[in-house]
């Protein structure tokens, strides 16, 4: 990298130049960033400390509030700490960093996602089967998958994004390292990379989009067939969360990179990427303990819990 690149730090793009409105884009961010690690937190504390929850669909549920804590922090607290000392620099290193990171967290929300729809499509088409399926050994596995496929993506693209050559603006016109941006600022040919992104996304992604549509038009199929309407209820109700969650992650990723170049302004810039980088992670949380009441259930009885274990 030292001899592909004359720019050896970026800008990033801020908030608001004004004092009041850095400091307003601090305590905003600070207090989406303490909703998300305390809600992801409280759930991989609940499902630890609670032996009826040690299933695989909550084992798989842990990860993803791992991957929620990880993805927030890359950007957040970089963020905040550039407004609160009137400082928009990242360093060349720390940017690939920041890239690698993001990409890697980004695909193993989506992955895990994945995973957790299979996990909900095996337990309602084929309940017999569940336990011999869903053991803890293909869950490990998968989960191991998912994050090594993840990393694997995060060095593909940060190496491809890096190979460009920066020397001229080094303005990010994002509050953190984006692989969009950095390539409108490249001085030398994007269309390798470009075509590295869309391919990926006409292969990985688009099949990681298909597999989950399939498995819940399965699930819906077998739901619908179930004659009890109580049964249906209760069956629906451990999807509903992973749904929202999935369509919460898809609309914000989608409004960030694929709407039209109409809607593309700095400003739509930066709000796109707070909806995709930032509300997923802290909304998560908050959609599992609502629309769980096993969740519910296990958040009630921690204190007692707490009082055991230091009693």
């Amino acid at each position: 990298m030292e001899n592909q690149s004359t720019v050896t730090e970026f800008l990033l793009m801020g908030f608001s130049d004004d004092r009041e409105g850095q400091i307003l884009h601090f305590v905003i961010f600070l207090s989406v960033y303490v909703i998300a690690l305390s809600g992801n937190i409280l759930i991989i504390t609940v499902v630890a400390l609670n032996h009826k929850l040690h299933t695989p669909m909550y084992f798989f549920l842990v990860n993803l509030s791992l991957s929620d804590i990880f993805f927030i922090s890359v950007t957040v607290p970089k963020s905040m700490s550039n407004s609160l000392a009137n400082n928009k620099l990242i360093s060349f290193y720390g940017c690939a960093a920041q890239i690698f990171l993001v990409i890697t967290f980004a695909g193993g929300e989506l992955t895990i996602l994945t995973v957790m729809a299979y996990d909900r499509y095996v337990a309602i088409c084929h309940p017999l089967r569940y336990t011999l399926i869903m053991n803890w050994g293909a869950c490990t596995r998968m989960a191991a998958a998912s994050w090594i496929g993840s990393v694997i993506h995060g060095v593909l693209q940060t190496t491809v994004t890096f190979r460009l050559s920066f020397c001229g603006s080094n303005i990010v016109e994002q509050f953190f390292c984006d692989i969009v941006q950095l390539e409108k600022i490249s001085c030398t040919d994007t269309k390798g990379n470009q075509l590295l992104i869309l391919v990926l996304v006409l292969t990985v992604d688009s099949f990681i989009f298909v597999f989950i549509f399939v498995s819940y038009g399965h699930i819906f199929s077998t739901v619908l067939k179930i004659p009890s309407v109580q049964n249906r209820y209760k069956a629906f109700s451990t999807c509903t969360p992973h749904l929202m969650v999935f369509s919460l992650f898809l609309f914000t990723a989608i409004f960030s990179y694929l709407r039209p170049k109409a809607l593309s302004t700095p400003t739509m810039d930066l709000v796109s990427a707070v909806m995709y980088c930032v509300l997923p992670p802290a909304m998560n949380p908050i959609i599992y303990s609502f629309r769980n009441k096993d969740i519910q259930e296990a958040v009630g009885k921690i204190p007692h819990k707490i009082k055991k274990l230091i009693g």
